[in-house]
């Protein structure tokens, strides 16, 4: 457990308070710009690449990316970042491949694209599908997080859930999707100024750089261990990641649509790429450098929580337990956003009301995500309740069965023209249907070719082959009708021109109101500079002192420069 609710201090609730607040502010901000259905769910498509690019970032990790990662890079060493570096190649694919192919889909939900490449049976399908799956993964999120916090604060479980489901709900509710990137890049600003205080702190404690590789224990800097973490692993990982980031993770999707124009996809992507090389390291080091200077033996699992606790003063302390919560935080409010606009879009507007007019469709934005943030609450006290840490696995092994249907006819229809819809209706119906044998018929670990694969990647694995080849032997078996090929057709062309120069409609789209997200950002960071600054006297300890004063300095003038940066800067 992370610092026991004894072990923080009034300064540690003080610094986590102020945090929370500054994120309900956020959201208070952009309550006025919302209204209309893409400003509310896509930024009008004006969210500039930075914003898109760490909200990516930081949509792809939790409260166990820090607490599994460490236990690996404290048990085995250089492996962890390996692992989290078989993130790289999938966003290099997304980059390039298929980041531009969304954006010229000229979507408002990822799942409008089912039925504009396809059919409404096949939108419709995976919209009832895909909500209710990312409903239990949220819970299973809040349950972490709960966790953790139950941990880290010293709230009961109960308590835990409610206070962290209802402080994203709020600011997703009132801001959308421009105060999820917001309060997501705020997120990442904080937790790096956190894990590099960290990073120093621990490397100072092994006698420096040089000390802390010539100490180092043998094998600590090979790439992958031997036994179940071999290059086979590594291998799955790569894979896997490549399709879940390509085509299941609706919010990823959505980051690739909120951006202006293309130029500011490769950008996007650039930066993604950049994070994923440079901040496992700075991450993941201080719990390999653990082995060189704590006396007693630790628990993997504990790492990193012994770590904050042992080398982290107060007022640090309650910044990293903040910036661990924003990771997770930032995961769920982005979830909220993606699964409202999916129900708005693709079943209230397509189904319900297909004339509703703008700010009927935002207010029902915000009623959808209201609803689905309470029901993954709901689920989340379901899982506590009744099942505990074995329904909580369970869970995550029926997601895995969930994921790849839907992903591989998404995917396979960006890339080609001549599978049908009959096709990729099969290759959902088939690969969920082999999930769900699987799920009941295999083993928690399956042993292959030596190693021992978890069944959760077995279940995505099997379930992304089956879909792909039943969607491709039932294209070839039943052809494309003339109507179907036009359909495809007309949106494969859309495809090929370029964002700018055309809309659905064949026109130009129109520009959003420009405003900049400047002013916002500056003053967020500026604020929370100032909470560190404000308790830096209160702290014990002139080093401690210093440690709190100069991340609050730090804080203060990035917020103040980028708060100049509005003034002249406006997001067109």
């Amino acid at each position: 457990m992370l610092a026991g609710a004894s072990s923080l201090k009034a300064v540690d609730w003080v610094v986590l308070v102020g945090y929370f607040a500054v994120m309900l502010v956020i959201g208070m901000y952009f309550f006025r710009f919302m209204r209309q259905m893409r400003d509310y769910f896509s930024g009008g498509n004006r969210i500039p690449w930075w914003l898109s690019g760490s909200s990516f970032y930081m949509s792809q990790f939790s409260v166990f990316g820090f607490v599994v990662y460490s236990a690996l890079a404290y048990q085995y060493g250089w492996l962890a970042i390996t692992i989290f570096w078989c993130y790289i190649p999938g966003t290099l694919l997304c980059t390039f491949v298929f980041a531009k192919r969304w954006r010229r889909a000229r979507i408002d939900s990822p799942i409008e694209y089912l039925e504009t490449r396809y059919n409404s049976a096949m939108r419709q399908v995976c919209a009832w599908h895909g909500i209710p799956v990312k409903i239990i993964d949220d819970a299973l999120k809040l349950v972490a997080i709960g966790v953790f916090f139950k941990g880290s604060l010293g709230l009961g479980l109960g308590e835990s859930i409610l206070l962290s489901g209802l402080i994203m709900l709020a600011y997703t509710f009132m801001g959308g999707l421009w105060a999820v990137v917001v309060t997501d890049f705020v997120q990442f600003v904080v937790m790096s100024g956190a894990v590099i205080v960290l990073f120093v702190l621990a490397l100072l404690r092994t006698g420096g750089i040089a000390e802390f590789i010539n100490n180092a224990p043998e094998g600590t800097f090979d790439l992958v261990a031997t036994g179940d973490y071999g290059w086979l692993y590594i291998a799955s990982l790569v894979f896997l990641n490549a399709v879940t980031m390509s085509g299941v993770h609706w919010q990823l999707i959505q980051r690739f649509c909120c951006v202006p124009n293309e130029r500011e996809i490769k950008k996007m992507g650039l930066l993604v790429i950049v994070l994923h090389i440079i901040t496992p390291i700075v991450m993941f080091v201080p719990a390999m450098a653990a082995r060189q200077f704590l006396q007693a033996e630790v628990s993997p699992g504990d790492i990193y929580p012994t770590l904050c606790s042992s080398l982290l003063p107060a007022g640090l302390l309650g910044l990293m337990i903040a910036a661990m919560f924003a990771a997770t935080m930032s995961m769920l409010s982005s979830d909220y956003n993606v699964c409202a606009n999916v129900f708005t879009h693709d079943v209230y507007r397509r189904l319900i009301r297909p004339y509703a007019s703008q700010r009927e469709l935002v207010l029902v934005g915000r009623l959808a995500t209201v609803c689905i943030g309470l029901m993954a609450l709901g689920v989340a006290f379901l899982m506590v309740n009744m099942g505990g840490e074995h329904l909580f696995r369970t869970m995550v092994k029926l997601f895995s069965v969930a994921t790849a249907p839907v992903a591989i006819p998404m995917i396979l229809g960006l890339m080609s023209r001549k599978l049908s819809a009959a096709g990729a209706l099969a290759g959902f119906a088939a690969g969920l249907s082999l999930g769900i044998t699987f799920f009941f018929l295999l083993d928690d670990h399956v042993r292959m070719m030596g190693f021992a694969i978890k069944k959760e990647n077995i279940l995505l694995l099997g379930t992304a082959i089956t879909s792909a080849v039943a969607m491709i032997v039932v294209s070839k078996l039943i052809p494309q009708k003339a109507r179907e090929i036009e359909k495809a057709g007309r949106f494969h062309d859309r495809l090929a021109s370029a964002v700018g120069q055309m809309d659905v409609d064949g026109t130009e789209k129109g520009e959003a109101a420009a405003f900049s997200p400047f002013g916002i950002v500056g003053v967020s960071v500026a604020l929370i500079g100032i909470i560190m600054l404000g308790v830096s006297p209160f702290v014990e300890g002139k080093t401690e002192t210093l440690l709190n004063g100069g991340i609050g300095v730090a804080l203060l003038i990035g917020g103040f420069v980028t708060y100049l940066a509005s003034r002249r800067a406006v997001v067109r």
